[in-house]
C-alpha cells in the first residue's frame, strides 16, 4: 500500500486502509496527533514516542481519525518545538507555498494557451544590467567575470532576434542590498516578450494572467479586466497635487513624491496600470508620442494595494540608441561611485542584426503570491526567506 498524505487520509471514507508519515506533535496517552506542513489527523491504539518524532502509520480510518494496526518510528529528534524548527518555520508558510504552486500552473497555463514557449537562461552573465538603482552579485570561478542577472532581458531579447517571437521565463533573479517586507535579493521573476506587438499587448496579458491566478487560488477581490491606465503626470497631479514639470528633472525628488504620496494609494479599489512615463526614464523602453502629444517612455508599472507588481515596456530595437544609452548609464554610474558593469556586447550586436518591434514585461512573482495569499511580508510567501538561510 503507497503511503497517502495526511491531507488525503482525512478526506477517505471511514473503513478505508490508510498508510500515513508523518511528525507526532501531541501525545494523550494512546491518542497522537500526526501533523506534516499541510495537515493533521489524530491516530489511536498505540504507545507513541516523544513529539516530534517521525513515524509511518497503518490502520483503519475512522470517525475520530485512524484506528492503528502497525507503527513504524523513523527518528526521534533530540529536540522539538522551538520556534526556529523547520517544522515550525515551513509549517506557517505551507498554506502559501501551496497558494504559490498554483499560481506558478496557472500562469504557464496561461502562456500556453497563448502559444508561448517557455526559455531558461543562465543565471551568471557578462553584464547584469545597467540601471542606476540596481547591485549586483559577483561569481567567481568562472572562466571569465559574471554576475548573477537582475533580470533576464538581454538574453531574451537575444532569443527574439534569433526568431522566438512568444517567450516567457519564470527564474530567479538576484540583486544585492535589497531587503524589506517586498523585498528580498534572490527572488522569482516572470518575464515575457511578445515580438511584432506593443506594450498595450503585453498589459492585455497582465491583467488576464493575473485574474487567471486569482481565480485559480480562489482570490474574492476582482481583480478582472480592463484595469485603468493612469498616464504619470496626471498620477502627480491627481495624488499629489503637482506639476510633474515642475519636479523634473530632479529625479531624486520625483521618486520621493511617487513612493511616499502617489504609490500608497494606487490600485486601492482596482489595479492600475501607471503609463506614459518620463523620457529620462525609459531605461530600454522606446520613446513616443503620449495621450498629450508629448515624447513619453512607452513604459508601464501595474499596482495593486500601492504595491508595484511589474514593470514593462513597448522595447526599444533601435542599436544606436540603446548603446547610447547604456554607455551613459555606465558615466553616471561611475560619477556616483557605483558598481561599474561592462556593457553586454553580444547584445547589442544582436540588436544590429534586427530586433522585432515587442512588448515585454518582468513581474515579481512573489509580489503576486502575497497579494493573492493576503501575505503583509514576502518572507512568508517564500520557503527559505534570506534571514533563514
Amino acid at each position: 500500500m503507497s503511503a497517502a498524505s495526511i491531507r488525503a487520509a482525512t478526506e477517505v471514507a471511514a473503513g478505508t486502509r490508510v498508510r500515513v508519515g508523518g511528525r507526532i506533535v501531541l501525545r494523550d496517552g494512546d491518542r497522537a496527533r500526526l501533523s506534516d506542513a499541510l495537515g493533521a489527523i489524530d491516530v489511536f491504539g498505540a504507545t507513541w514516542p516523544d513529539e516530534g518524532a517521525l513515524v509511518e502509520v497503518e490502520g483503519l480510518r475512522s470517525a475520530r481519525g485512524i484506528e492503528v494496526e502497525t507503527i513504524q518510528v523513523h527518528f526521534v529528534p533530540s529536540r522539538f518545538g522551538h520556534a526556529s524548527s523547520e517544522h515550525h518555520a515551513i509549517g506557517a508558510r505551507a498554506r502559501a507555498l501551496e497558494t504559490r504552486a498554483k499560481i506558478l500552473a496557472s500562469i504557464r497555463a496561461y502562456f500556453a494557451s497563448q502559444a508561448f514557449l517557455e526559455v531558461e537562461t543562465p543565471c551568471a552573465v557578462p553584464s547584469p544590467g545597467l540601471d542606476l538603482h540596481l547591485a549586483a552579485l559577483s561569481v567567481g570561478g568562472l572562466r571569465s567575470e559574471r554576475w548573477l542577472a537582475t533580470s533576464p532581458e538581454y538574453q531574451m531579447k537575444r532569443l527574439l532576434v534569433g526568431g522566438l517571437p512568444r517567450i516567457f521565463q519564470l527564474g530567479r533573479a538576484f540583486r544585492r542590498d535589497e531587503s524589506g517586507h517586498r523585498h528580498q535579493p534572490e527572488f522569482t521573476m516572470l518575464e515575457w516578450y511578445r515580438a511584432y506587438e506593443d506594450a498595450e499587448s503585453v498589459m492585455r496579458d497582465t491583467e488576464q494572467l493575473v485574474a487567471a491566478a486569482a481565480s485559480a487560488v480562489g482570490f474574492a477581490r476582482d481583480l478582472s479586466p480592463p484595469w485603468p491606465r493612469i498616464p504619470v503626470a496626471r498620477a502627480f497631479e491627481t495624488y499629489a497635487g503637482i506639476a510633474m514639470r515642475d519636479v523634473l528633472p530632479d529625479e531624486e525628488k520625483f521618486f520621493r513624491i511617487l513612493t511616499e504620496r502617489i504609490e500608497p494609494r494606487l490600485g486601492i479599489e482596482k489595479p492600475v496600470f501607471l503609463t506614459e512615463w518620463p523620457t529620462s526614464m525609459a531605461s530600454l523602453a522606446r520613446v513616443v508620442r503620449g495621450s498629450t502629444g508629448e515624447l513619453v517612455a512607452d513604459r508601464f508599472e501595474a499596482y495593486v494595494d500601492g504595491m508595484e507588481l511589474c514593470n514593462g515596456f513597448g522595447e526599444l530595437t533601435d542599436p544606436a540608441e540603446q548603446r547610447r544609452r547604456l554607455e551613459h548609464d555606465r558615466s553616471e554610474r561611475a560619477r556616483l561611485g557605483l558598481d561599474v558593469y561592462p556593457l553586454d556586447e553580444r547584445f547589442l550586436a544582436a540588436l544590429e542584426e534586427g530586433m522585432p518591434p515587442a512588448g515585454g514585461n518582468a513581474l515579481g512573482v512573489d509580489r503576486l503570491v502575497m497579494l493573492l495569499s493576503g501575505a503583509s511580508d514576502v518572507r512568508d510567501v517564500i520557503a527559505f526567506p534570506d534571514d533563514r538561510l
